[in-house]
C-alpha cells in the first residue's frame, strides 16, 4: 500500500526539488501536515527546506484583515442591528438561540457568494423577478418555482405573514451586520473569507506556489480561491480519488464533487494511479448489541493485526475510527496493555471531568437551587454539591453537613446553615445577577486549581488531564465574564447557564505526544487525506455515518438549492467521500455497527456499508458479536442459627440481658411475610441509609396524620378526658386550627424545624397536607358518630413479658409497640388502629393471621396482639378496631373488625376474650419457632412481597 500522501510528497519533491521554502501546503486540516513531512524526508538523503504548512481556514485568516469574532460577541452584535431594524422589544435571552441559526446562514452565504440582496428580496418581488436571473440554471430555477408552489403567498396564513415580514428585513439586517462588523474589525468565519476572496490580490501573496492536497467539496469561496491562484500559476492540486466512484459507477455520490474539481483543476498525480478499490480486501462486518460491545471487541482486533515487523511501524498502520465519538472512553478502556504507542487526535471532552461537574452543580445551586422569595436553598441542590469530590476536599465539613440535613429533613436551608467555613461561605452565598454568577464560578475554580498544586503530582496523567481541564474551564467563562464586563453580554441567568454549559460541552482537552507513531483513534473528519492498512470503524450506523438530519435554517431548503448553497445532500455526498476514501487502500477492513434502537439510532447499519455490498467488487463476510454472558443463577439464601446469631437473638430479645429491646408486632409480621427480611433486619442489624426525599411515602403519610391525630384530641381532652359532640363540632368549623395540628406535625416529622417556623411546602406537599386535613376531618366526623366517649390514651407505648420455652431453656421476652389510640364507652375499651391506605381484610379464623400468605391480614395481627396485651392490663372488656380514615366518609362504615369464612356470616370482634386464648397458644408457638435452632432464616415465596423490600439487592429476588 502506498499512501496518497507519500505519492504527493515524491510527486511535489521530484517538481520542485530540495528548497520548498517558498511553497505553503494547504490541507482540509492540520493533522495531514504531519504524515506528510515524514514521507517528505524520506525523499532525500540531503537536508531539504520543508514547505510551509496549513489548514485552508488558517490561510484565509492569514490573508484577512480582520480577526475572527467571538461567537457569543457576535450574536450580540447581531443583537443590535435586529432591534434596530425590527424595532422588536424580544430580549437577548430570547433571541440568542436563533441568533446564532441566523449567523449560521449568514455564514453560509458568504461562503457561497451568494447575491444576498436577490436571496432576501421580498418574495414577492422575487417571484416576479425570478425569469431575469440569468445566473440560475435550469435545475435551480426549478427549486425556487417549487418553493413558490408550495409557499404561495396568494393564500397567506398569520405564519406566513410573520415569516415574509422577518424575510424582507433580513437583507438590511444582513448589510447592516456586516458594516457594524467591518468596524469593529471582527467577522464570523464566512464574512472573513468572501472580504479576502473579494480584495485579493495575487501579485502580493506571499508564497509562490500554494499546493492544495486532498480536498473535495468546495464552497463558492474556495472555488475562486483556487481559480484566481490557478490563474496566476501559483497554484497546484492533488485530488484523491478512485476510479470505482468516479468512472465505474454512473453518479457515485462519493464522486459527486470530486468529477467537477478534476475538470475545473487537473490533478498533478497521473490516472493510473487511482485504480486501486479493486484490489483484493479483506473486509468484514459485524454487527453487536451495544456501543460498548464494539468497544470490548477491539482486543481481538488488535491481536489480529499484529505483525511480523517492527511494532511501531506495524502500530502507525492500524487505526480505530469512531462515527460516534462518545465511545472514546470505552475505546481507550479496551486498548490492550500491549499496545505500546496510541495517538488520540480528537481531544478529551471537557464534559467528562470532575470539574464540569462540579461548576454545572454550582450553576445549579444558585439558579433553580436557589428561592430568592424565601432566602433558602434547596436541598436537592445543596447535597449534590455537598457531595461532589471537590466539595469534600476543600472543605473538612462538608460530609457531616450533609448528613446533618439528611438526617434532621432540612428541604430549604438558610445559608447560614451552611456556612461552615471559607470554602463553604464561598459556595452558599447567593449570587443576584450574571455577572457576580460568573465571578462565582471563576472564584470556585480558582480554590480548586489549588488541590492540583500539590507538590510530586505533575507527572500523574489524571491530574495533568484535570489541571488542564481547570485552565480551560477558567479561560472559556473569564470570556464571557469579560463580555459581562464590558457589557456586550447582558442576558438573564438561567440564559447564562445554558450558555456556559454549551460552551463548556463544545471543549476538548488536547492529547499530547507524537501524532505521527502508535496506533491512531480518530474521528471521520480526521481521517481526511490519511490511509491506513487495517481499519476498524466503530458505530457506522444509519444516523452516525451519515450524521441525522440537517441543520436548522432561516432559508427554506428550495431556496437554498437554488442559489447554490448548502444542502443536506451536500453533506450525504462529503460522508460518502469520506467514507470511500479511507477504504480505497486499506487492505484489512472491520465495520461494526450497533443493531439495538435507542433514541435516535435505529440500530440499522450505514448506507454506505449497503451501498458497498450491493455494488463493490469485493467479497464481504458478516459476523455477528454476542454478549459472553451466562444468565445469573441466583442460588437459595438460608440462614442456619448458628451458635453465633443465636446469641444475637438472646442479646437482642432476652429480658435478662441489659440491652434487650422489645419485639414488635411490625417484627414478627416481618418474620411471618419473610423470615430472611427478619434475619437482615432484626438479627444483623441491617438498615438502609439515611436520605432525603421531598416525596412523602406511604409510611409517612401516616405518621403525619397519627401525630396530626394526636395533637387534636391533645387539645380537645385538655380539661377533661371526656369527648363530646360539641367539642367535634366547634373544632371542625376551625379550619385555620385543623391545619395547624397539620402544619405542625409536618415540621416535627418531615421538616424537622422549631415549633415557631413555617414550613416551606413544595406543591406536592402542599396537596398531601390538605389530604391530611381533609382526613382529621373525616376521623372527627366519624367520632362525632361514636360521642360521647372517653379517650383513655394516644400514641401510648404498652408491653408484656411473655415467657417461652427453646432448647436453651425458658426465655423471657417483651412484647409491644405503641397503640394509635385508646378510647373507652359502655364498659368497653376500644383498640383503635389508624389507616390511611389499603383495604379492610375479613379473615376466616385466628390461624390465618399466623399463616403467610399474599393475603394475610397484618394489621388484623398487629391490632390483636395490642389486645391481647390490654386484656390483661385493666378490667374492661377489649374490643380491637381497624380505622380506615379515606373509606370512613359512608354512614354505614363501622372499624368493628369481622371474622368468619367467605360466603357466610360474619362474626364481629367486640370482645377480643372470646379469641384471646387461641390467638395467645399460637402466638407462643410462633415465638418458640423464631427462637428454635432448627429452623432456618429462608426466603418467603411469595414474591410480590420483594417489590418494595430493602434487602432486595442483597436476596436478588
Amino acid at each position: 500500500m502506498q499512501p496518497f500522501l507519500q505519492l504527493v510528497a515524491h510527486d511535489l519533491y521530484t517538481k520542485i526539488g530540495n528548497d520548498l521554502s517558498r511553497t505553503v501546503l494547504v490541507f482540509p486540516n492540520k493533522r495531514a501536515n504531519l504524515f506528510f513531512n515524514e514521507y517528505l524526508a524520506e525523499e532525500s538523503d540531503q537536508p531539504i527546506w520543508s514547505p510551509a504548512a496549513m489548514s485552508i481556514s488558517d490561510l484565509l485568516q492569514k490573508l484577512s484583515v480582520q480577526k475572527a469574532g467571538d461567537p457569543i460577541r457576535l450574536v450580540c452584535e447581531l443583537y443590535k442591528v435586529f432591534k434596530e431594524e425590527t424595532e422588536s422589544r424580544e430580549t437577548l435571552d430570547d433571541f440568542y438561540f436563533w441568533g446564532e441559526l441566523l449567523i449560521s446562514d449568514f455564514d453560509d452565504v458568504d461562503k457561497n457568494m451568494v447575491d444576498a440582496d436577490k436571496l432576501f428580496s421580498n418574495l414577492q418581488d422575487l417571484k416576479n423577478l425570478m425569469d431575469d436571473y440569468e445566473f440560475l440554471d435550469e435545475e435551480q430555477e426549478e427549486a425556487i418555482r417549487q418553493f413558490f408552489q408550495n409557499f404561495s403567498i396568494e393564500r397567506r396564513t398569520e405564519l406566513k405573514e410573520k415569516f415574509i415580514s422577518l424575510w424582507d428585513k433580513l437583507g438590511i439586517i444582513y448589510h447592516r451586520y456586516r458594516e457594524k462588523l467591518a468596524e469593529l474589525g471582527i467577522a464570523y468565519e464566512g464574512m472573513l473569507y468572501r472580504n479576502v476572496i473579494e480584495q485579493l490580490d495575487t501579485d502580493r501573496l506571499k508564497y509562490d506556489k500554494y499546493v492544495f492536497v486532498g480536498f473535495n467539496v468546495l464552497n463558492k469561496v474556495e472555488k475562486e480561491f483556487f481559480q484566481k491562484l490557478q490563474k496566476a500559476g501559483k497554484a497546484m492540486f492533488y485530488w484523491d480519488y478512485d476510479l470505482f466512484y468516479t468512472q465505474r459507477i454512473s453518479k457515485h455520490e462519493a464522486g459527486e464533487f470530486i468529477k467537477r474539481n478534476l475538470i475545473d483543476f487537473p490533478n498533478e498525480l497521473p490516472e493510473s494511479y487511482f485504480d486501486i478499490f479493486r484490489k483484493p480486501k479483506k473486509i468484514r462486518y459485524i454487527s453487536a448489541s451495544t456501543e460498548n460491545a464494539q468497544a470490548r471487541f477491539l482486543p481481538e482486533w488488535v491481536k489480529a493485526t499484529q505483525t511480523h515487523t517492527t511494532q511501531i511501524v506495524s502500530e502507525k498502520e492500524n487505526a480505530i475510527v469512531l462515527c460516534n465519538e462518545a465511545l472514546l472512553l470505552p475505546v481507550l478502556h479496551s486498548i490492550p496493555q500491549d499496545v505500546q504507542n496510541v495517538n488520540i487526535t480528537m481531544g478529551f471532552p471537557l464534559a467528562q471531568t470532575p470539574v464540569y461537574s462540579f461548576i454545572n452543580a454550582a450553576m445549579e445551586l444558585q439558579t433553580n437551587g436557589y428561592r430568592p422569595d424565601t432566602g433558602r436553598f434547596t436541598y436537592e441542590a445543596v447535597s449534590k454539591i455537598l457531595k461532589h469530590p471537590y466539595t469534600r476536599q476543600l472543605s473538612d465539613h462538608a460530609t457531616r453537613l450533609e448528613r446533618e440535613l439528611t438526617k434532621t429533613n432540612r428541604f430549604y436551608p438558610l445559608p447560614s446553615e451552611l456556612k461552615k467555613d471559607d470554602f463553604l461561605t464561598i459556595l452558599f452565598t447567593p449570587q443576584s445577577n450574571i455577572r457576580e454568577l460568573c465571578d462565582y464560578l471563576l472564584r470556585l475554580i480558582k480554590s480548586i486549581s489549588i488541590l492540583y498544586r500539590k507538590e510530586g503530582e505533575y507527572d500523574d496523567i489524571f491530574n495533568q488531564l484535570y489541571r488542564e481541564s481547570i485552565f480551560q474551564s477558567h479561560l472559556k467563562i473569564n470570556r464571557l465574564y469579560s463580555l459581562i464586563e464590558s457589557g456586550e453580554l447582558s442576558v438573564r441567568t438561567d440564559t447564562l447557564k445554558r450558555l456556559i454549559t454549551k460552551v463548556l460541552t463544545a471543549s476538548n482537552i488536547p492529547f499530547h505526544g507524537e501524532p505521527a507513531i502508535g496506533l491512531q483513534i480518530m474521528g471521520v473528519l480526521e481521517t481526511r487525506n490519511l490511509d491506513f492498512r487495517n481499519l476498524i470503524m466503530l458505530s457506522l450506523n444509519e444516523g452516525q455515518l451519515p450524521k441525522a438530519g440537517g441543520e436548522s435554517s432561516f432559508i427554506p431548503y428550495n431556496l437554498r438549492k437554488a442559489f447554490g448553497m448548502t444542502t443536506i445532500e451536500h453533506k450525504n455526498a462529503v460522508y460518502a467521500y469520506y467514507f470511500y476514501r479511507l477504504i480505497q487502500r486499506a487492505e484489512n477492513i472491520t465495520l461494526l455497527y450497533n443493531t439495538s434502537s435507542d433514541g435516535l439510532n435505529r440500530g440499522e447499519e450505514s448506507r454506505f456499508m449497503l451501498q458497498l455490498l450491493v455494488e463493490g467488487p469485493h467479497e464481504i463476510t458478516r459476523e455477528y458479536l454476542e454478549a459472553g454472558q451466562s444468565p445469573q443463577n441466583t442460588l437459595e439464601i438460608q440462614i442456619e442459627k448458628t451458635p453465633e446469631i443465636l446469641r444475637r437473638l438472646y442479646r437482642a430479645y432476652d429480658t435478662a440481658q441489659p440491652e434487650s429491646v422489645i419485639l414488635s408486632p411490625s417484627a414478627l409480621n416481618t418474620y411471618l411475610d419473610c423470615r430472611l427480611r427478619f434475619y437482615y433486619r432484626y438479627v444483623a442489624g441491617l438498615k438502609t441509609p439515611d436520605e432525603v426525599s421531598a416525596e412523602i411515602d406511604s409510611a409517612l403519610f401516616g405518621t403525619i396524620f397519627h401525630l396530626s391525630a394526636q395533637l387534636a384530641y391533645t387539645d380537645l381532652t385538655a380539661n377533661g378526658k371526656m369527648i363530646q359532640r360539641e367539642d367535634l363540632e366547634r373544632l371542625l368549623r376551625d379550619e385555620i386550627k385543623l391545619q395547624g395540628y397539620v402544619d405542625q406535625a409536618f415540621k416535627q416529622e418531615l421538616f424537622k424545624v422549631a415549633p415557631e417556623e413555617k414550613p416551606e411546602y413544595n406543591g406536592v406537599q402542599l396537596i398531601n397536607s390538605k389530604v391530611i386535613v381533609s382526613y382529621l376531618k373525616q376521623l372527627l366526623r366519624n367520632d362525632l358518630q361514636y360521642t360521647p366517649f372517653e379517650m383513655v390514651a394516644m400514641e401510648k407505648k404498652v408491653s408484656e413479658k411473655i415467657t417461652i420455652q427453646t432448647a436453651l431453656g425458658p426465655l423471657t421476652l417483651r412484647l409491644g409497640g405503641t397503640i394509635d389510640r385508646m378510647d373507652a364507652k359502655e364498659g368497653t375499651l376500644r383498640i383503635v388502629d389508624y389507616k390511611t391506605g389499603g383495604s379492610p381484610k375479613i379473615p376466616a379464623n385466628i390461624e390465618q393471621l399466623f399463616t403467610p400468605s399474599e393475603t394475610r391480614p397484618n394489621y388484623i395481627f398487629q391490632t390483636f396482639l395490642y389486645a391481647a396485651i390490654m386484656s390483661r392490663k385493666q378490667p374492661l372488656m377489649v374490643a380491637p378496631a381497624l380505622l380506615y380514615i379515606h373509606r370512613a366518609a359512608s354512614e354505614s362504615y363501622s372499624p368493628v373488625i369481622e371474622m368468619g369464612e367467605p360466603r357466610k356470616p360474619k362474626i364481629p370482634v367486640n370482645n377480643f376474650a372470646f379469641f384471646e386464648d387461641e390467638f395467645r397458644e399460637r402466638l407462643q408457638a410462633l415465638l418458640e419457632e423464631i427462637f428454635d435452632e432448627k429452623e432456618l432464616f429462608t426466603q418467603t415465596e411469595d414474591i410480590k412481597k420483594c417489590a418494595y423490600c430493602d434487602f432486595k439487592a442483597i436476596c436478588k429476588r
